[in-house]
């Protein structure tokens, strides 16, 4: 299972990596399409809000019930224009929703990457999070840079209450593209 996770952290991180601190995309190269969020459809938001506000620290920027049968809750990084995650329960399901499966992300599956400045510290908040399943504790690891250089992540990994994956890396040295 190590090996297949440091597999996809591998193949994701093959992509260029974003500066720590992120900029606006200079308007000679802006495109009229934005990403504003990634909704995660869960079993019960109170049993996620734990790991997502209380031990990551996003903050509730929306919490409504919508229709009567859907409860929405945005929650922010630094930016409330990206960086915005949902989370969204069907309130009125008429059939049981299978119980979550804590495996290697599949084809269809979101993998959430967090870069935290403070992942030795909050580790041990995030993994004592109830219904939150360490994956793998911080560890340092090195990806091959540009020009053969090397940047070393420490690199933690778990899986929320309804089993997805969550990157939790803190990069030690310059980002790709620096």
């Amino acid at each position: 299972m190590r090996n297949v996770l440091l597999s996809i952290v591998m193949v994701c991180l093959a992509l260029p990596l974003a500066p720590i601190v992120a900029a606006p995309v200079p308007e000679t190269q802006r495109i009229p399409v934005d990403l504003r969020r990634t909704t995660l459809v869960v079993r019960d938001i109170d049993r996620s809000l734990p790991l997502y506000r209380d031990a990551l620290g996003l903050t509730v920027i929306y919490d409504q019930v919508i229709g009567g049968t859907t409860r929405l809750v945005l929650l922010r990084a630094n930016d409330d224009f990206v960086g915005v995650l949902g989370l969204m329960q069907r309130l009125n399901l008429a059939e049981a929703v299978p119980a979550p499966e804590f495996r290697k992300a599949q084809p269809g599956d979101p993998i959430l990457v967090f870069n935290l400045q403070d992942l030795e510290t909050r580790f041990e908040r995030i993994s004592a999070t109830p219904d939150v399943r360490v994956a793998e504790a911080p560890r340092r690891i090195e990806y091959p840079g540009p020009g053969g250089s090397v940047i070393p992540v420490l690199f933690s990994a778990v899986w929320d209450a309804d089993g997805n994956f969550i990157e939790l890396n803190r990069i030690l040295g310059a980002p790709a593209g620096r």
